[in-house]
């Protein structure tokens, strides 16, 4: 059974790996840098600053912080010298041969499971839990995804490596918010779209909506941006 779902990984992977373009190349390198997130992350502490009071947002702060450090631990420390599946890309791989490399990029020797995945579903689960709103919801999920998808076209992961990064991300994520309910007793420090503000006044539902909007429009810049970027060295350079 091992074999067969070991093949269908290879499958897969050189499937998603072997469609590469001059202009996929560039969006998916740019895509998994963990640079070009940065103004994301921004858009993310604005919601909660913008909701909570400062000692909440701390807490939220270290629990997210907390679920990130988790994950990539797990993965890094713990399970890839344990599990030592080699990635498609390194030489020492005999299905290295076929995998399409991207500015001469391989990763490290091991691969499962993929951290990329285990951090951003990390970050993704985590806010899911804390801010129960479904539009912010789908657009982190969809912007986990992006990442895992862009470590499969670079031929770093197979599927199943991302696969195993989220079912960890899913685990920490909720370990970590039960154990953060009981240690700062705190009943529930999520917000369900307009709960309260600074002042614990009620927000409006509209308002909430708007301040959940940013991190959404913030993502569909960059990815806009980054398609712009990579169509321009296509065209240009």
């Amino acid at each position: 059974m091992l074999d067969s779902l070991h093949q269908i990984d290879n499958q897969l992977l050189l499937q998603i790996n072997g469609e590469s373009t001059p202009f996929w190349d560039c969006f998916m390198w740019t895509v998994s840098a963990k640079e070009t997130w940065i103004i994301l992350y921004v858009s993310l502490l604005y919601v909660l600053i913008r909701n909570f009071s400062w000692r909440t947002t701390l807490v939220m702060f270290f629990t997210i912080v907390l679920t990130i450090v988790f994950t990539d631990q797990v993965c890094s420390t713990l399970i890839r010298p344990f599990a030592e599946r080699l990635r498609p890309s390194n030489p020492d791989n005999p299905i290295s041969s076929y995998v399409y490399i991207v500015n001469e990029y391989r990763g490290g020797k091991y691969g499962l499971p993929s951290c990329h995945s285990a951090n951003t579903f990390g970050l993704a689960f985590m806010f899911i839990l804390l801010i129960r709103n479904k539009l912010l919801s789908f657009s982190l999920i969809a912007w986990a995804c992006l990442n895992c998808y862009s470590r499969m076209h670079l031929g770093v992961h197979y599927p199943g490596d991302l696969l195993c990064g989220m079912l960890v991300a899913l685990v920490g994520a909720t370990l970590i918010y039960r154990l953060m309910l009981r240690v700062f007793k705190i009943e529930k420090f999520r917000l369900a779209v307009g709960i309260t503000d600074h002042d614990n006044n009620l927000v409006t539902r509209n308002e909430g909506f708007r301040i959940c909007m940013v991190p959404t429009a913030t993502l569909l810049l960059i990815i806009v941006a980054i398609a712009l970027f990579a169509q321009f060295l296509q065209t240009y350079i």
